[in-house]
């Protein structure tokens, strides 16, 4: 599906709950539940005031994001969703070298494999300490997070027709 709207969905699995391989979506107030990379695959997809429910029995992970080549398009963006449910979870994991995952929970992370970048922007909550994060991580500024926190991300305005 080249592109797509997904409102008020729920997604229930556990591991690769949702492959969101091709094309570009949008997914706004939408359930997503799973263990182990339950959101993974190559799209690009804006992910909008979401619930993303770990249901991981010892530690899983949201995202897996796979890009081929830095020249590609693709990544997942998560704006003002919420993290809830059990286990140890990781935000987000690189499938690949360029992998692009991003989350804003008030959270931001953008992670590249090798190219690492890991950031944040404005976390709050059970799990926005810092301590712990991988030496390639940073908190980031408005302005390096302001291109992944809109629908610009995935140029809404040439095709979203929201009311």
């Amino acid at each position: 599906m080249e592109k797509a709207v997904f409102y008020q969905v729920r997604v229930v699995g556990e591991q690769d709950t949702l492959l969101n391989n091709t094309g570009t979506h949008y997914f706004y107030q939408t359930f997503i539940q799973g263990s182990v990379d339950f959101i993974c695959g190559q799209a690009k997809s804006l992910f909008h005031e979401c619930i993303l429910y770990s249901v991981a029995e010892n530690w899983g992970a949201i995202a897996a994001h796979h890009r081929n080549s830095a020249k590609e398009d693709t990544g997942f963006s998560f704006v003002n969703c919420k993290i809830k449910g059990n286990g140890r979870i990781l935000l987000g994991r690189a499938w690949g070298e360029y992998s692009t995952t991003i989350k804003s929970l008030k959270l931001f992370i953008f992670w590249f494999y090798k190219t690492a970048v890991f950031g944040e922007y404005q976390c709050y909550g059970k799990g926005s300490n810092r301590t712990g994060r991988v030496e390639w991580s940073k908190n980031f500024n408005s302005e390096e997070a302001m291109p992944f926190l809109g629908r610009d991300y995935i140029n809404g305005d040439q095709w979203l027709r929201l009311q």
